[in-house]
């Protein structure tokens, strides 16, 4: 297709040459139904992008080149139009049909476009993101490391993300915003082609898998106010949108070999295409690496499948597979002392950690008229995480080569998400009305107990009579079950102004059943305190959550945009039934809910700049998080641990921005300039707390300046792209401890900075890409672990490089 795009590119130019003569196309654009002239159509060179708006009356002027010109012609709320004007063709008439639902999905993604980031549109498929913070970042134009899934990267048009960077394969996505941890992404509902991923959307949402950046088309982001459509997080919504099958070839091949630094090796192969009414995508993913560190080995696999098969003009239905297995050894986290002495250094040579993930998915996609669409979404998961190793609350303790600690986590789960997308019309104006329900039940189990003494990835429970007496010891089945009803509806006041608001209704239950065991030794090995707690505990909950939004457009170039939504986060017993050398956790931990508010500008149809600068509070009731307290462990032994438990009301609040510019050099054309500038400033406060010393501490997680710019050199086929990373300093717990103690996972997190160096060559079928992360070889962490896989400080790497080799056929 690239080819057929520059063979078509070539003979315009050629065509320009011969008869240097300009053409001039004049139009009128009509609604097919009503016959009414539509003001405001963009329209769209089928290859460079935005051209022009129609005038308030229909009208339309073009200039072109001598030789035919591909136009799209689009307006909210109508389908497209494809139409080819040839020289003779100075004078048409266009008409366009009510309700288009994806149209600007497929203008955005030509290959020509102009950025690889942009806004979702007001209605995408199934989906209503009027007046939200959103944003879409194209896979096919990112410059970087996407083979190793390198988050710094891939989301570098995302303002103030917070970013986990502690392995160099990509292996999990850690990211976070607004002050919210971003430990495996927790904070945000993860999904992929629209349905949940996570362990357990309710008792365990974080993200163990995550999908190869080599077969994603888009990230669709969207900042808080995703609460009332797909759920209550507070980080709002990360959805991962494959790549669609090829409809005009049977067989497309994708095949990349990448190698990199410690022996990294991966391969991407993919193979797509259509065969009558059957499409197919399937892909299979293998990572192998000795990571940065000692002891950090890993080996991954992941294959995904996808059929869809139009049953008729109406209906459509589609089977999705997804596979990950993974085994990486874990080298455990570092003090503050071990960090700055030697941060490559590793004490744990025993540990180990083992996912499996296997996803199923159905939808069925139902164009009932015209008007009305209805979806259903049918997903399940069966997985497990394992966690073996030793581990202390004394980082830099040796390993005395005992019995492991051994966790392991169960996660069975099944749910259902309907929705109907109806277009309709009140006072004659255009309207969008989107209702859905979804059911979720799961079936989660864990267990801890006394693992082998030896140094293999041996995850079997070793229960004799020397391990009998094992400290840590727990069993919990976690069986949870929710309901949703939610609903939201775009009223376009008029072509400028459009007015969303929105409801989410949620019944949550989950419940606890199970026992764990409480043990102290005194200095000789004689047991003074054993006893085991058995459990049995329900916790039922209801609300209703509300949001608005509202965007008005100021004109073709900008887009105004504010939104408000509630938000909540319900906590489950999972969080308080595994045991901890390093924290525990309070037994009167309560589920958390606030709200979020932003209000922005951003451009809009500009092939030469984009912008979008927003002032956003997110206030935070009952927000979870680290201090240090004395505990009475048993009558009269008393210790200090860092707890974890509710810490109080806090406000989060700043400005989040971007702007991105694509230049032509004035007198050397063939050379192209992208830059752009992404700039966060966030202040944070706990306005009320029960516990003294944190009132008007600053919040977790929360950097007061995230700045990444970009510089991308583009000269015939060869592209050359250089970015620079800067985070201010952090804090982990809330009692903002400047200095860590034993366990390294309290403390600040130093500023740093980064920068990465990119290139690309593209030859007919071939693409050749070569990265060095990390030229200055700076030495930082991003994170404090409170597990796995510390507990401690986790080093980043330090300068690495990849060089991938790319075949489509």
């Amino acid at each position: 297709m690239r080819l057929k795009v520059f063979n078509l590119i070539g003979l315009i130019m050629i065509l320009y040459l011969t008869s240097k003569a300009q053409n001039t196309h004049y139009g009128k654009i009509y609604c097919n139904l009503e016959k009414e002239p539509l003001s405001n159509v963009q329209i769209y060179d089928f290859y460079d992008g935005f051209i022009t708006n129609s005038d308030s009356l229909g009208n339309f002027k073009i200039n072109s080149s001598g030789g035919s010109i591909k136009l799209v012609f689009h307006k909210e709320n109508y389908n497209y139009l494809v139409k080819v004007f040839s020289d003779s063709d100075t004078l048409s008439i266009i008409y366009l049909q009510p309700l288009a639902f994806e149209l600007n999905e497929i203008i955005v993604n030509s290959s020509k476009n102009e950025f690889n980031s942009g806004v979702l549109s007001d209605v995408v498929e199934d989906a209503i993101y009027a007046g939200k913070k959103t944003k879409k970042i194209i896979l096919s134009n990112t410059l970087g490391s996407v083979a190793t899934n390198n988050a710094r990267q891939i989301y570098n048009k995302i303002a103030g993300l917070n970013i986990f960077q502690n392995d160099d394969a990509g292996l999990q996505l850690n990211i976070g915003s607004r002050g919210l941890n971003p430990n495996r992404s927790a904070n945000f509902n993860t999904r992929q082609n629209s349905y949940d991923i996570s362990a357990d959307v309710l008792g365990y949402p974080e993200s163990y898998y995550t999908p190869p950046a080599e077969a994603l088309e888009q990230i669709q982001v969207v900042k808080g106010a995703a609460s009332l459509q797909y759920g209550t997080q507070f980080g709002g919504l990360i959805n991962f949108v494959f790549k669609k099958p090829n409809q005009n070839k049977k067989f497309c091949l994708v095949y990349r070999n990448t190698i990199g630094s410690n022996n990294l090796l991966t391969n991407f192969t993919s193979i797509n295409g259509s065969v009558k009414k059957i499409g197919y995508y399937s892909f299979i993913n293998y990572k192998k690496g000795d990571g940065f560190r000692q002891n950090s080995a890993f080996e991954s696999i992941n294959f995904f499948t996808h059929f869809n098969y139009s049953l008729s003009k109406k209906i459509k239905v589609s089977a999705e597979l997804t596979f990950l297995e993974y085994l990486a050894q874990q080298a455990g986290g570092l003090t503050d002392n071990m960090f700055y002495n030697n941060p490559l250094q590793s004490n744990r040579e025993r540990n180990w950690f083992k996912v499996k993930w296997l996803l199923y998915n159905t939808k069925i996609a139902y164009k009932i008229n015209r008007t009305t669409k209805f979806n259903l979404n049918i997903f399940s998961l069966n997985a497990y995480r394992y966690a073996l190793g030793f581990r202390d609350n004394r980082v830099d303790q040796l390993d005395p080569l005992m019995e492991r600690d051994l966790i392991k986590g169960g996660f069975n789960n099944i749910g259902a998400e309907n929705r109907i997308l109806k277009n309709y019309k009140l006072f004659k104006k255009s309207s969008v009305l989107l209702l859905g329900a979804k059911i979720y039940k799961s079936s989660n189990t864990s267990e801890q107990g006394p693992g082998s003494s030896n140094y293999d990835a041996n995850f079997n429970y070793y229960y004799n009579d020397i391990m009998s007496s094992y400290v840590n010891q727990s069993y919990y089945d976690y069986p949870n079950i929710n309901y949703a009803v939610f609903g939201e509806n775009i009223f376009y006041i008029n072509d400028l102004l459009s007015i969303t608001p929105g409801f989410r209704y949620e019944y949550i239950n989950t419940k606890s059943n199970g026992n764990y065991t409480f043990r102290r030794y005194n200095l000789i090995g004689a047991t003074i305190f054993d006893t085991t707690y058995y459990e049995n505990r329900s916790n039922q909950r209801s609300f209703i959550l509300f949001g608005a939004g509202l965007s008005y457009k100021a004109n073709k170039y900008m887009n105004m945009y504010s939104n408000i939504s509630q938000n909540y986060r319900s906590v489950t017993f999972a969080d308080m039934s595994i045991k901890s050398p390093s924290f525990v956790i309070s037994p009167d931990l309560n589920d958390e809910d606030g709200y979020t508010f932003d209000i922005g500008l951003r451009s809009l149809n500009s092939r030469i700049i984009q912008f979008d600068i927003n002032y956003f509070q997110l206030n935070y009731n009952n927000r979870i998080g680290f201090v240090q307290k004395i505990f009475e462990e048993m009558p009269g032994y008393f210790v200090v641990k860092t707890e974890r438990g509710n810490i109080g009301d806090a406000k989060i609040n700043g400005i989040e921005s971007l702007f991105n510019v694509k230049l032509k050099m004035p007198y050397y054309n063939k050379i192209t300039l992208n830059s752009f500038i992404n700039f966060s400033y966030t202040k944070s406060k706990y306005l009320n707390s029960q516990i003294n010393g944190i009132i008007g501490n600053e919040v977790e997680f929360t950097p007061k300046y995230n700045i990444k710019y970009g510089l991308n050199i583009v000269l015939n086929n060869h592209t050359f792209g250089i970015q620079y990373s800067y985070i201010s300093d952090q804090y982990t717990d809330a009692s903002n401890a400047d200095e860590s103690d034993i366990t390294g996972i309290i403390g600040k997190i130093p500023a740093y900075y980064i920068c990465d160096f990119s290139y690309k060559m593209h030859y007919r079928f071939m693409n050749l890409y070569f990265g060095i992360n990390n030229l200055s070889n700076n030495i930082y962490f991003t994170r404090r672990a409170t597990g796995y896989p510390g507990p401690g400080i986790i080093p980043s790497p330090p300068r690495n490089y990849y060089i991938t080799l790319e075949f489509k056929i």
